[in-house]
């Protein structure tokens, strides 16, 4: 399996700590591999204690689910086909914008995750540090 090099995360958490630079929200930012093992993570001065997990946890989600966590959320609302997703391992699913994969060619090999702005925000950061992928 292809995965993401130390480098490479450091790419990708470099970009998105500076896109949370510029809007002016601090955030936690993880990088996980191609297995959803955390490869690189930083906590931004003043980002929440509480979003460590949870960015930790979008990354493993968008690699486990092969999609962006904003994706998977619509699909897992009251009356969608996968609702309570959210509550399969052991919680770590979540299902809400702030975690997109990295891809190499068509394959996954990683991800990122961000937490602590607000959901638009997260997901903006998100996609920033995707980009330097």
């Amino acid at each position: 399996m292809e995965t993401i090099s130390l480098e490479d995360a450091k790419r990708v958490v470099a970009a998105a700590e500076k896109k949370a630079a510029d809007i002016g929200c601090p955030m936690d930012i993880a990088v996980v591999d191609g297995g959803g093992n955390l490869k690189a993570f930083v906590r931004m001065d003043d980002a929440f204690l509480g979003s460590v997990d949870i960015a930790i946890n979008k990354a493993f989600t968008a690699v486990a689910f092969k999609m962006p966590t904003e994706d998977l959320a619509k699909a897992a609302q009251v009356g969608e086909p996968i609702f309570g997703i959210n509550t399969t391992n052991d919680g770590r699913v979540v299902i809400f914008g702030g975690g997109v994969p990295l891809r190499r060619g068509g394959d996954i090999v990683g991800a990122v995750g961000v937490s602590t702005g607000t959901v638009p925000q997260d997901q903006e950061v998100a996609e920033a540090g995707a980009a330097a992928f």
